[in-house]
């Protein structure tokens, strides 16, 4: 939630590539009316709310009306603003609430289905999810046994921003190991650029990088656990993702500004000093920089391009926040809609306007107006089984999403002093604890 704030901005951004179709997303919703002409619902009314406002909310009522025009059901977007849960927490308590609304972050779904105020999904809207959703998306979705989400909107954190012409004058290209990153950075560092603008003031970036290491170096099973607090973050595995991440922080050359100036730098103000004042060479970020990195006068995929985040340990970790749509009322209308937006027809409908991208493994990356969110989509899909959400925002509040807190604070911490991985996982732990209660 702490971070939607900036993805709306990447509509405009990826539309800038100058790859965004032609078409109105009015157009593009009629074009999908290729699909069975039964009106299965003519006459139902339904309501949904999400937080999307501007171009990403345009963008999601043309794939509305493209169910409207599949079903003849009346569809009403209501917007959220950022703060989704005093929405519809006055609404459900008073009886009132949208037919579907789609949440920020998978703690609400689990929140909302304890007040018994989520619908289980129906067998059609189930069968949906194990045809184009790997399992852990499913579970993602569930709460006590019953299945009440489905991720209809990814984004992409698997990812590490270059300016092109710092790397052609440090003579070096994209690395796919993190012993090739850190080589890389040391051929930048000696050309005379910083190789890395972190953006430390703004803590959950720093959750973020955590959570690519440790994927890659202690493998999906283990982060599952992390993620529950099932093993503690004293555990061996939590101490060497550490460890790695100290191959930069404890390099202050590596920084722009050092530790003390990467721990004053917040997002989206570390983009600017790559793209803007050519002060550094890469931004370890989402596929939401893209927006900051156009304002800054970058041409993606000329002057600023991307890699995936680089190997560790064993696996190429793909790390997805996203929205999960679900049911606030047991109507017929609701579970059409929920099923259309789990469709590869619904996914392919959404991933020919910009800024989008899709959890479902059978929409295809040819699918996407951009270079950018075909080879983002593309490491989606290749990635498999192994594909995980954002550790930090699985977590509580306290410890996963609050400033000057809990995981953010000791993150910090450790980017201030990183020489001992061991004190940091322990104070780490003791936050945890405090907030797994």
């Amino acid at each position: 939630m702490r971070k939607a704030v900036v993805l709306a901005g990447l509509a405009v951004a990826i539309a800038a590539c100058g790859n965004a179709p032609s078409t109105t997303p009015q157009e593009t919703g009629a074009a999908s009316s290729a699909a069975p002409a039964k009106k299965t619902l003519e006459g139902v009314k339904i309501e949904v709310a999400a937080k999307w406002t501007g171009e990403e909310q345009t963008n999601f009522e043309a794939v509305l009306k493209a169910f409207q025009e599949k079903t003849g059901a009346q569809v009403t977007y209501a917007s959220t603003g950022e703060d989704t849960g005093a929405y519809l927490g006055p609404r459900i308590q008073g009886g009132s609430p949208p037919d579907v609304a789609i949440l920020p972050q998978p703690g609400l779904v689990q929140q909302y289905a304890d007040q018994k105020a989520l619908k289980p999904l129906s067998a059609e809207v189930q069968k949906q999810i194990d045809d184009n959703y790997t399992p852990y998306w499913k579970e993602l979705g569930s709460a006590g046994g019953q299945v009440y989400g489905v991720l209809v909107k990814a984004a992409h954190k698997s990812i590490i921003w270059y300016r092109d012409a710092a790397f052609t004058d440090a003579g070096v290209q994209a690395p796919t190991t993190w012993d090739e990153l850190l080589k890389t950075a040391q051929a930048v560092s000696d050309s005379g650029t910083p190789p890395f603008s972190l953006c430390g003031a703004s803590g959950w970036t720093l959750t973020d990088l955590f959570e690519n290491v440790y994927l890659s170096t202690a493998g999906p099973e283990k982060y599952d656990q992390l993620a529950k607090h099932e093993i503690p973050w004293t555990d061996a595995s939590v101490v060497t993702a550490l460890e790695k991440m100290a191959g930069i922080f404890g390099k202050k050359d590596y920084m722009v500004g050092g530790n003390t100036g990467a721990l004053q730098t917040d997002f989206p103000t570390c983009v600017t000093q790559v793209y803007g004042q050519d002060k550094g060479a890469m931004v370890i970020e989402a596929d939401f920089v893209a927006a900051s990195a156009t304002q800054s006068g970058a041409k993606i995929g000329e002057t600023a391009k991307i890699f995936p985040f680089p190997k560790v340990g064993d696996t190429a970790p793909v790390v997805l926040g996203g929205d999960i749509a679900v049911a606030l009322k047991d109507s017929p209308g609701a579970m059409a809609l929920l099923e259309f937006l789990a469709s590869k027809e619904g996914g392919e409908v959404w991933a020919k306007l910009p800024g989008y991208l899709s959890p479902n493994r059978n929409v295809s990356p040819d699918n996407y107006p951009s270079e950018l969110t075909k080879q983002l989509a593309q490491t989606i899909i290749s990635a498999g089984e192994t594909v995980r959400y954002d550790m930090s925002d699985l977590a509580p509040s306290a410890f996963g999403g609050t400033d000057g807190k809990g995981e953010w604070k000791v993150l910090q911490d450790f980017l201030r002093d990183p020489s001992d991985a061991k004190a940091a996982a322990k104070a780490l732990e003791t936050e945890a604890a405090k907030a797994w209660k």
